[in-house]
């Protein structure tokens, strides 16, 4: 564990990976916001209580409640690949300013992405902020497999 402590790259991934996973993390509360800010419950227990025609009311889909869920649906798909390939490739003690590189690239690429998802923003937007958030992923991955790679 000290070995690790004085790993650079290491370190630097520690505080990248924590900042997208409570970035992702922050998506639940702010799907809860717009669920109940827009009036849209998804399942029959969240309006437990109230009238037959209130629950037929409130019972539905919502624009900006379906945006904000498929973004953190997104997250999911693409935080959790990063933070494992990033585990990896932080342990093949890449150069530092490279490994930033990678990390706060890909830290904004969710975050721009996020913006552009959740404000409705025009594409190609979004699809650019993925798309180079996966680049990064891949990146890793490649220098993990080249470094290590044993068949």
């Amino acid at each position: 564990m000290a070995t690790l402590m004085e790993n650079e790259a290491f370190m630097a991934f520690t505080t990248y990976a924590t900042i997208v996973i409570l970035k992702m993390m922050l998506m639940a509360p702010m799907t809860g916001y717009f669920r109940f800010s827009r009036g849209a419950f998804s399942n029959e227990e969240d309006v437990s209580g109230k009238s037959a025609e209130e629950k037929k009311k409130l019972l539905r889909t919502h624009p900006d409640v379906e945006r904000v869920r498929r973004c953190h649906q997104n997250d999911l798909e693409n935080i959790i690949p990063f933070v494992v390939v990033g585990l990896l490739y932080a342990l093949t003690e890449p150069e530092l300013s490279t490994a930033l590189l990678h990390f706060r690239i890909f830290a904004g690429s969710r975050i721009c992405h996020t913006i552009a998802y959740v404000g409705a923003l025009p594409q190609p937007s979004r699809g650019l902020s993925w798309i180079v958030g996966m680049l990064v992923t891949f990146s890793m991955a490649y220098r993990v497999l080249s470094t290590v790679l044993l068949l």
